[in-house]
């Protein structure tokens, strides 16, 4: 008998069929990859597991944890099972931990609520776990607080509290999506360790074949809340019968046809020995204020229709150097000018400067008023422009700039939360695109996107590239993706640049060691045929 056994689940939400005849096991000691895009029914198999379905939800067939059916087992019961008998790792450690609780006392709350134990012996028993986990005592003491950690670090105390009573079965859902290519590694380590000291099975869900190729002994591909194709992982991609699994597995490997790079063009952005300070708080009353160097003496230039990829890993300086060519915060030394202009004039965004760049977040729903209509959405940047067109003139521009993204002009009239993840992130673009700037900065863009909607988007940046003679700056911790859409590279490290050239060259033959243990820590998918 398997650890978890789901046979021929159905789930239903209202008339909505959401799963459909569901079939899958994970035995002990085994890890289980459940792959497909967004609204595959992954991340909902792993709520019924839990017994955490939506109020509503009508299911048929068995889940059975160590042959106990969970479908019938009463919520009080179920809160008992949580936590000692199933664990779950969740994709966003922030929203996971509790802000006003330090770490100790959130995992040492996964022991008190199960065992009758004293306070002390709970915080000992979290100490123990924080330590397994990669969190040593003299860097990691309890009395920490989640905003005093990484995005690596925090979802190390995510699994530190997931496996806190060494569960029979893990659920890790979506757990690297917004880790950096080293720390992704770092947890995928993490995970396969504890299965292995723990003898626990694990079920991974990801939309990215490449992540589990290394990491799970099976795979199980879902679509429309079916499972399409399941095996063992050498198995499956020696031998890919379905079609769907096959252009997933394209998908994470797609090759855009990125046009030829202009030749003989001036610079257009300038950032000239670029350094950016924080202030420090003080420790003590009277002592001098300290302050924390983000960016240290970077420069580089972006010449017109130049794509450029920035790399490294999170806390780098990527995001706090993009600010400041955006013009939203000023910088202790050097300059930043975009067309022999400064970005910021007397310490205020240059706005006749401004209106030349703009950027496409990570997040397209949280860059978004949900109360707005797309075609007031697209047009928010035309408060940078002096006389911006209205009438009919507005609406012919509303309408080119989504018919260029690949939407319909008449999805102006629509609000944000009718879109899928990928068409919010054409409006995105279509937002950026309408003032026809010059470079457009692409702010882990595609990272959050499954790997089919990404190959898509990619796709669209390269046509627009060609189309609207664009140059752009990459910015992503996701290698595979920065090869395929840039023309140079510049690597970032502790707030410098550490390794800059041609794409192609610093993936082929990286100079620094820094860019060797990035491109060394990227997940591969293996070949295809190869068993």
């Amino acid at each position: 008998m398997s650890l978890l056994e789901i046979t021929d689940l159905s789930l239903d939400i209202g008339t909505y069929p959401i799963l459909k005849g569901i079939t899958l096991s994970v035995a002990e000691g085994e890890i289980v990859a459940v792959t497909g895009e967004s609204g595959s029914g992954k991340s909902m198999t792993a709520l019924a597991v839990m017994g955490l379905l939506p109020g509503g939800a009508a299911t048929r067939g068995h889940v059975r944890l160590e042959g106990r059916e969970i479908l019938e087992t009463s919520e009080a019961q179920m809160c008992r099972i949580r936590g000692r008998d199933v664990g779950m790792v969740f994709q966003e450690p922030m929203t996971a931990l509790n802000p006003v609780k330090t770490i100790g006392d959130q995992v040492a709350e996964t022991i008190l609520v199960h065992e009758k134990c004293a306070k002390a012996e709970a915080r000992a028993r979290a100490r123990e776990v924080l330590d397994r986990v990669g969190l040593p005592a003299e860097r990691f003491p309890l009395t920490r607080y989640p905003h005093e950690l990484s995005g690596g670090q925090r979802q190390r105390v995510v699994i530190a509290m997931a496996i806190a009573l060494r569960p029979k079965l893990l659920i890790a859902d979506e757990p690297t999506t917004a880790l950096d290519v080293t720390t992704q590694a770092q947890i995928l380590d993490l995970l396969k360790e504890l299965v292995a000291d723990y003898g626990m099975g694990m079920l991974i869900i990801t939309h990215d074949l490449a992540v589990v190729s290394g990491l799970a002994h099976r795979i199980v591909v879902m679509r429309h809340g079916e499972v399409v194709e399941e095996g063992e992982t050498r198995a499956l991609f020696a031998d890919m019968k379905h079609p769907y699994t096959r252009m997933l597995f394209e998908a994470s490997d797609h090759c855009v046809d990125l046009p030829p790079r202009p030749d003989g063009t001036a610079p257009l952005l300038q950032v000239e020995g670029v350094s950016r300070d924080y202030p420090l708080p003080r420790t003590k009353l009277f002592e001098p204020r300290r302050h924390f160097r983000a960016v240290r003496d970077v420069s580089f230039t972006l010449d017109r229709g130049d794509r450029v990829g920035l790399v490294g890993e999170s806390g780098c300086g990527k995001s706090t150097l993009t600010r400041a060519i955006l013009g939203l915060e000023p910088v202790q030394e050097g300059r930043i000018l975009l067309g022999g202009e400064p970005v910021l004039d007397g310490g205020r965004p240059n706005l006749a400067v401004r209106r030349r760049i703009q950027v496409v977040f990570q997040d397209p729903y949280g860059s978004f008023n949900p109360r707005h209509r797309v075609d007031r959405l697209v047009t928010e940047p035309y408060h940078l422009l002096p006389d911006p067109p209205k009438g009919a003139a507005r609406e012919a521009a509303i309408d080119e700039a989504l018919e260029a993204v690949g939407l319909q002009a008449a999805d102006k009239r629509r609000y944000i939360h009718e879109f899928s993840g990928g068409q919010r992130q054409r409006i995105a673009i279509a937002r950026a695109l309408i003032i026809r700037p010059e470079i457009i900065v692409f702010d882990e863009a595609v990272s959050a996107l499954d790997v089919s909607v990404r190959a898509q988007i990619l796709d669209l940046m390269a046509r627009l590239a060609a189309e609207y003679d664009l140059g752009y700056l990459f910015i992503s911790h996701d290698l595979s993706v920065v090869r395929r859409i840039t023309d140079r590279v510049l690597v970032m490290q502790a707030g410098e640049i550490v390794e800059e050239g041609e794409t192609e060259q610093v993936f082929l033959a990286p100079r620094h060691a820094y860019t060797r243990s990035l491109i060394d820590a990227a997940p591969r998918l293996p070949k295809v045929g190869a068993a």
